[in-house]
Order: structure tokens, then sequence, then C-alpha cells
């Protein structure tokens, strides 16, 4: 079997939630989605489990974060190019994503940052590793 990464989320608004990723470029697993969750697939190894609080509280060990006051974590989505990253941020925002800074361009990598309703951060990025910098022969 592939391994998989399965990410869980705690969120308030779950179909409100489910329409920012859809935005994102998630897909709805229905199989595994009723009205307490929803799998939004990345890729065939890359599952989002967005829960609501009740939900996720059958799993939890501690109480769940307030992630629009507290960073729980960073989540990164690689893209084929940056107008793909655009476009996407820009669909998050009309979801109802924020965007809490701008743009960053390490020179072979550019990266937007969005946070979803519950303040999840996710980085989105494309990165050209032929402008990787080098360490200069002496």
């Amino acid at each position: 079997m592939n391994k998989q990464v399965f990410i869980n989320l705690a969120v308030k608004d779950l179909q409100k939630s489910m329409n920012f990723y859809l935005a994102l470029g998630f897909v709805n697993n229905p199989q595994f989605s009723d009205e307490t969750a929803k799998c939004m697939v990345w890729s065939d190894s890359i599952f989002v489990m967005i829960m609501t609080h009740e939900k996720f509280s059958v799993f939890a060990t501690k109480p769940i974060a307030d992630t629009k006051s507290t960073l729980a974590g960073l989540f990164s989505l690689s893209f084929d190019n940056f107008a793909e990253v655009n476009r996407l941020v820009e669909n998050g925002i009309k979801a109802g994503g924020i965007e809490p800074c701008e743009m960053r361009d390490y020179g072979f990598m550019q990266q937007r940052t969005i946070e979803d309703l519950d303040g999840h951060t996710w980085e989105l990025f494309y990165m050209d590793i032929s402008k990787f910098p080098t360490e200069a022969s002496s």
C-alpha cells in the first residue's frame, strides 16, 4: 500500500470550510464524508479531513486550539507555476480565507500564505530548484 498523509482539522462551519478547500483545488471524496466530516483530496496520497469540533473531539486528547489566534502548524502545498499559486490564493480569499502577509520571494521559490476560515495556515508555493543558490567555489 502507498503511504498516505491525512491532515485532520477542526472547523466551525463544515460547508463553508469545504467550499474554501474546493476553491484551493481540493476535491471532496463523498465516500469518506458525512454531516460531521469531509474528506478533501489533494492527491492520491494526501488528504485533509475537515471535521466539526464535536467530531474532532472524539479523536483529540487535548483541547482544540483556537487557530484564529494561535498558530498550530504550517501546511505547505507545491504548485507547477506561480500563476497557479496566485489563482488559488485569490479563489481562497473569495471563499472566505485571508492572506495574513505579503508574498515572499526567495529567488528560487515564491510563496503566498492563506488562512482558512478557522485560521489554519497554508503556504502555497512554486519552487524552481534550478535557481536554488549553490556555494560559490573559492
